[in-house]
């Protein structure tokens, strides 16, 4: 089976890429390399922007996985005609074009910001999406485009659109932005984890199983289409501080204060991931004290935590769009 990876020298691509080649599938990668390459050498990799592809460019591939666009809110606040184009309008384009190449399943990184801010429910793919902020927006935006490409029941082309929770743990092409891994940056270098509103509900998702989420995608019988919660669990995130905390005290024994604040969040939300179990065979399997140890064995790999590249909005705004 080949497989097109659009964006996929990024953080997820950096993992799920060597992963797809171990399990015997034929990578290749568009990507315009914004955060450099970490990928294998041995992986083809076109530089390109995506909305020069052609429909000879999906040509020969069986399964496209879209990986690209802005991947979160300071992104998508900073620049918000370039979210909505990148993240709404490019893997609408992109679905078009491969359908029309002769793709069988097109699977989008769609993200459980859609949700927005929920009350004490634990939501599923039927629940209400309310998002009011522009990455969420864009997100559904785009999600909805890609199943646009999906209709009747004659369609022969597939379309699984995985609503991720956060993201986080190690990666080759590491960031340090996220709720877990900047936990564990400021524990590292300052003694002290921030926690700006302990009460927020956010589903934690460990990479390793995000690239297990895309593996049972690809690999899910060609009939099935749908919207798909994955996580690895649902935390506050004060449960995600002290858990961080008493890890981290127990692999260095050091002593690290928690800075509680009370900042408001437009983002409050739990979800199930049922539907994900029961259709395409997705099981979690790691948490965050597991997160915290694959990021303390890495530590000598990082050298300074706060270096710009590991952040993707500092590397976004010296893009100068």
């Amino acid at each position: 089976m080949r497989i097109l990876v659009a964006g996929g020298a990024g953080y997820i691509g950096s993992m799920l890429v060597p992963e797809l080649l171990d399990h015997g599938y034929e990578v290749e990668v568009i990507d315009l390399m914004w955060f450099g390459n970490h990928l294998p050498q041995d992986v083809p990799i076109i530089q390109r922007n995506l909305f020069e592809c052609k429909e000879d460019d999906f040509k020969g591939f069986d399964q496209v996985i879209f990986l690209a666009g802005l991947s979160n809110d300071p992104m998508a606040e900073f620049n918000p005609a370039k979210n909505f184009i990148d993240n709404a309008a490019l893997p609408a384009y992109l679905a078009f074009i491969a359908r029309k190449a002769g793709v069988k399943r097109y699977i989008y990184a769609s993200s459980c910001s859609v949700y927005g801010y929920t009350v004490s429910e634990l939501y599923n793919e039927e629940s209400p999406v309310v998002c009011a902020y522009p990455y969420g927006i864009s997100k559904l935006q785009g999600e909805r485009g890609v199943f646009q490409m999906c209709g009747g029941d004659s369609c022969d082309f597939s379309v699984i659109s995985l609503r991720q929770g956060t993201i986080c743990g190690h990666s080759p092409r590491m960031r340090f932005d996220l709720i877990v891994n900047t936990m564990f940056k400021t524990a590292m270098t300052e003694g002290v984890i921030n926690v700006n509103n302990p009460s927020i509900w956010r589903p934690i998702y460990d990479i390793r199983d995000a690239v297990s989420a895309y593996l049972r995608a690809v690999q899910a019988d060609s009939s099935i289409s749908g919207v798909f919660n994955v996580t690895s669990g649902n935390y506050t995130v004060g449960q995600v501080a002290d858990i961080i905390r008493d890890e981290l005290k127990e692999l260095t024994d050091r002593k690290i204060k928690l800075s509680i604040k009370d900042i408001k969040d437009f983002r409050n939300y739990k979800v199930s991931w049922e539907k994900a179990q029961t259709i395409l065979g997705f099981m979690p399997k790691y948490g965050i004290r597991d997160m915290v140890h694959e990021l303390y064995d890495n530590l000598s790999n990082y050298g300074d935590l706060n270096h710009p590249s590991y952040s993707n909005i500092a590397t976004f705004k010296g893009l100068n769009f």
